[in-house]
């Protein structure tokens, strides 16, 4: 302790010798030693120490106070606006390997190459020392981690994001295994942005459950929005019996007061955020869960308690919980968005007019402004967010922070597809729902990740970037985690981007509130579906009465016609790209997988003989 007061001084000493746990202690030293900070401020869940960190975010120009109260914006470098795949790595010891889908090094190799890159990186900086749980607190679901960093953004947004920690720890003590993630922003030019692109790295030491990252403050690469609370939990939870989910919990409400949570995985900009905040139902978290079995069903918890949510599309009609939140004054921080002269923001697809110039990621901005390589640069970063904490949302579920979690009723998984896959879809059983609507789930490319958009990939469960263990054992982990329950949650697929043949959407923004209401009365049995050779569809009646009771809409049997026609070519192209994928990338594939696929292709193909490669939903009648 009289080195780390020598450190951290006198105060912040006191704080952590609060916390009895001597191999925190060391880690807080050694990278104290290591980074050089010119100070040190150790957070506690006090409000006066959160309120530091926000006005210490804001005195360092990394934030800028907007007109309305509570709101600031920060600004990413324009060429760190995106998850980092490539320079985000597992080090891993001699002898392990994740398979040719998961990025990896040399663990030795990589320690030292990022401890030298963290070498006096802090010079000039103040260094914050964060607590969180991951998790509702005093529950058997959470995981405490601690976070330094020398970036306030940062610090400030993982108060909008996670629980506090600090009383945490100080309760855990010496049995506290936690997290620990380790962040420089490294030096900043002028506009307080990253100057050392080029040495960007986002480490991943699973032995020691760290996460190292440097030269970045896109929130995807620092905040450990997911590489802190996704990476190293699947590795933990898939040692444990347990799953760490790229999804969301939400509450869809039934009839006479009813309430059935069910998790939901959608790649980036494929409807996630959207389904979640859809209004009538409650949310209990839009990104990650993670899911137990207790007492024979599977319960779910959020680790987070805040949104750190794209922003682009948002708007009055089809987002108007979220618009209500980020038009109130509140804490929130908007990141890579336009400034206007008036300290207002505007997005790409916000109501009204386009500004001809403001402040964005760019720099000063006007319209029509080009970048180096004279592409047009817009208003706002197609992957600028919006963070704030889900106390803002008027629909936020009552069990947030419920210690044991909720039951899970369905699990819905979701892509961006335009030609394949029908609009809303059940598995016949929850094999068949895994692989076919998990394992194989395929959506295109977007702005969230660097590199090109509109790229079709297949992503299991959406969880292909954060996955720390071999993607055939944590499919075999999906197949076992629910073939031991007696009743396991029904499992559901959705597609809101199918398309007609002239290109244009089927589907309306808001249909998939009946899509949520149908998935809630099948999970009760309180409809039927047609069987066809990909799974259980809805039934025309049943959605007509939902249409009309939802969204005082008429529904015609012509729109249920062109939406859930069997669209079997497409259907067996997509098989052979799944298959392709697991016989080339992936050696350790369940059997499972193989025998399920060419199960479907059968089915698919005896319909074919009977009906053509179109199939009416009324042929299933």
């Amino acid at each position: 302790m009289e080195r780390l007061s020598a450190l951290v001084g006198e105060d912040n000493a006191r704080k952590l010798e609060k916390i009895d746990h001597p191999p925190l202690h060391h880690l807080i030293a050694r990278y104290v030693e290591l980074c050089e900070p010119d100070s040190v401020f150790v957070s506690t869940d006090s409000v006066e120490d959160i309120a530091y960190v926000r006005q210490a975010a804001i005195r360092a120009g990394e934030e800028l106070e907007l007109a309305l109260a509570g709101h600031t914006a920060h600004f990413d470098g324009y060429y760190d606006q995106a998850r980092d795949k490539k320079n985000t790595k597992f080090l891993l010891p001699p002898g392990v390997d994740l398979g040719s889908d998961i990025n990896a090094m040399g663990r030795a190799a990589g320690l030292e190459e990022i401890h030298k890159i963290l070498k006096g990186i802090m010079k000039g900086h103040q260094l914050f020392v964060r607590f969180f749980c991951l998790g509702p607190l005093s529950s058997t679901f959470s995981i405490p981690a601690v976070q330094l960093t020398d970036s306030g953004y940062v610090a400030h947004s993982e108060d909008l994001l996670y629980r506090q920690g600090y009383e945490e720890f100080v309760r855990l003590g010496r049995t506290a295994r936690f997290f620990t993630f380790v962040h420089s922003a490294g030096e900043l030019d002028e506009r307080k942005n990253c100057t050392d692109i080029e040495n960007r790295r986002v480490y991943i030491d699973l032995e020691d459950e760290t996460v190292y990252s440097a030269n970045t403050q896109y929130g995807g690469n620092t905040i450990g929005h997911k590489k802190l609370a996704m990476r190293p939990a699947i590795r933990r939870a898939s040692e444990e019996g347990w799953l760490t989910e790229h999804m969301f919990i939400m509450g869809v409400h039934g009839p006479h007061n009813r309430v059935t949570y069910f998790t939901g995985a959608f790649p980036s900009l494929c409807g996630k955020t959207s389904t979640s905040m859809v209004e009538g139902e409650t949310i209990v978290g839009d990104d990650i869960a993670y899911l137990r079995i207790v007492d024979g069903v599977i319960r779910a918890v959020n680790p987070e308690r805040g949104i750190f949510g794209i922003i682009q599309g948002v708007n009055a009609k089809d987002d108007p919980i979220i618009w209500d939140a980020l038009h109130s004054p509140a804490e929130i921080i908007f990141s890579n968005v336009l400034v206007t002269a008036d300290k207002g923001v505007y997005w790409i697809g916000k109501d009204g007019e386009v500004p001809r110039r403001g402040l964005n990621h760019s720099g000063a901005w006007y319209l029509g402004k080009k970048d180096e390589d004279g592409n047009e640069i817009p208003p706002s970063h197609p992957n600028a967010r919006f963070t704030l904490d889900m106390q803002l949302l008027e629909n936020l579920d009552p069990e947030l922070n419920n210690p044991s979690g909720v039951e899970i009723g369905g699990i819905i998984y979701g892509g961006r597809d335009s030609d394949t896959k029908v609009p809303l879809e059940e598995s016949f059983d929850w094999v068949h729902g895994v692989i076919t609507m998990g394992a194989a789930l395929e959506s295109e490319t977007t702005a969230a990740t660097l590199g090109k958009e509109g790229v079709r990939k297949i992503n299991p469960m959406s969880n292909l970037d954060f996955l720390s263990i071999p993607l055939g054992a944590y499919i075999d982990a999906h197949l076992e985690f629910g073939t031991v329950l007696q009743a396991p949650p029904r499992i559901f697929s959705v597609n809101y981007f199918i398309r007609d043949k002239r290109g244009q959407f089927l589907n309306d923004k808001a249909d998939k509130a009946v899509w949520l209401k149908w998935m809630e009365r099948r999970v009760h049995n309180e409809v039927e579906v047609f069987i066809t050779p990909t799974g259980g569809i809805p039934r025309y009646n049943d959605l007509k009465e939902l249409f009309a009771a939802v969204l005082k809409k008429q529904y015609t049997e012509a729109a249920y016609r062109q939406q859930f026609t069997v669209r079997v070519r497409e259907n067996l192209a997509k098989i052979e790209r799944v298959e392709q994928f697991y016989r080339t990338n992936v050696p350790d594939t369940p059997p499972a997988l193989y025998t399920v696929l060419a199960e479907q292709k059968e089915r698919l193909e005896e319909a074919r003989k009977q009906h053509g490669d179109y199939i009416s939903p009324f042929a299933f009648e």
